[in-house]
């Protein structure tokens, strides 16, 4: 993390609302976001332009902000000087919403991406030209009701003539919470089809609930690329100073006449946080607003304490998390059954494997023998005792 400069103290003249939008803006560059924000980058600018890339984690890690990092990167003056034609656009970035009825509206998604794009009429989007080879092959949609394709075509249209890098997709889970079985497929079939045809690759952001498509079938694991944003694991040793570090960060940043002694109870900020910094933002700002508002001179454990998280809370989100992680944990059988599959012979285990030849004595485990030679013949039988 970089040096970043604390506000003064002229700063604690300003309006609360000021003091506290300050706070809110600020954004600590720590080392998982910089690591996302350096693997999405690359996945982006390296992949096919009809790729999918999947950006998961847990809620609150925040992955809306890598997003908007990213969006800010990508309109940055060095990517658009290869982009001089002033129709073109860097990114388009649009929330999936959830869905009012049983299934969900691509309808009012693809008019939200073309309001994203500033285009006109939106509300009047028709195939004029029904010879039109691209809008008849286009593929139908689970829930097609003739205006859906519609849209879809000027999404399709507007993507290839604007060109942008990329599509992010924030809360990209809400576009499959409602689907299962072909359905799911139906749904997944949609954003690969547009991917492809529009010739743009499309970021899908969102919660450990998007990777139930991720292996949905051998054509989406050849084009899509999976990006872990994890949170950080109190069990590591520098995971722990990490977090510290960014609890002195945001201490530092708030518009306090005292800088509050957040190390004193990390502990309790790592429990009600679950290790999340986008949770822990949150949660600070909602202190300090208390802070702020009663006039203290430094935010203490009595303000966060009104807006932590409660137990109940916190065990489902690492409940959540924890089964989420696990997805990014390969099975040690993994490799030896997709290598049976592939007609090789299973590789050795790491205990089966011949051990190098050692300056001192191998070390047994326990119940091994030492070598030596057993008796033969008649005498066999008297050499072994219970106790030998």
């Amino acid at each position: 993390m970089g040096t970043v400069t604390a506000p003064g103290n002229a700063f604690l003249a300003q309006p609360p609302s000021a003091r506290l939008q300050y706070f809110k803006d600020f954004a600590v560059a720590h080392p998982l976001l910089i690591d996302g924000k350096d693997r999405l980058l690359e996945a982006i600018t390296e992949s096919a332009p009809n790729s999918l890339i999947i950006l998961s984690g847990p809620t609150g890690v925040g992955k809306t902000t890598l997003l908007k990092k990213i969006q800010q990167m990508l309109s940055a003056p060095p990517f658009e000087e290869a982009m001089p034609d002033p129709a073109l656009l860097p990114v388009v970035t649009v929330e999936a919403t959830p869905s009012e009825s049983s299934s969900f509206s691509w309808r009012s998604h693809f008019k939200r991406l073309l309001l994203a794009m500033n285009e006109p009429l939106v509300d009047h989007k028709r195939r004029i030209n029904p010879a039109d080879r691209t809008a008849q092959t286009m593929p139908s949609f689970p829930n097609d009701r003739g205006a859906t394709a519609d849209y879809h075509y000027a999404v399709e249209q507007a993507l290839r003539y604007r060109r942008p890098r990329a599509v992010l997709i924030d809360e990209a889970q809400h576009l499959f919470a409602l689907a299962s079985g072909r359905r799911l497929e139906d749904q997944l079939n949609v954003l690969k089809s547009l991917a492809n045809r529009s010739n743009t690759v499309h970021v899908l952001c969102g919660t450990y609930e998007l990777l139930r498509i991720r292996n949905l079938s051998g054509q989406l694991s050849r084009r899509s690329i999976d990006i872990h944003f994890p949170r950080y694991d109190v069990t590591k040793a520098a995971d722990r100073q990490t977090f510290a570090k960014i609890l002195q960060t945001f201490a530092e940043q708030m518009p306090l006449a005292e800088p509050p002694d957040l190390m004193q109870f990390w502990e309790y900020l790592y429990e009600r946080s679950i290790g999340c910094v986008g949770i822990l933002k949150d949660w600070l700002v909602k202190g300090l607003s208390v802070a702020i508002r009663q006039s203290a001179p430094t935010l203490t454990l009595q303000h966060l304490e009104k807006h932590a998280l409660s137990v109940a809370q916190c065990d489902r989100l690492i409940e959540e998390t924890c089964r989420g992680e696990s997805e990014f944990c390969e099975d040690s059988d993994a490799l030896g059954r997709l290598r049976l599959r592939l007609g090789f012979p299973e590789p050795a285990r790491p205990t089966e494997a011949p051990a190098a030849a050692a300056d001192g004595p191998r070390q047994r485990r326990p119940g091994e023998r030492y070598p030596k030679r057993d008796a033969v013949g008649r005498e066999q039988h008297h050499a072994s005792s219970p106790t030998g």
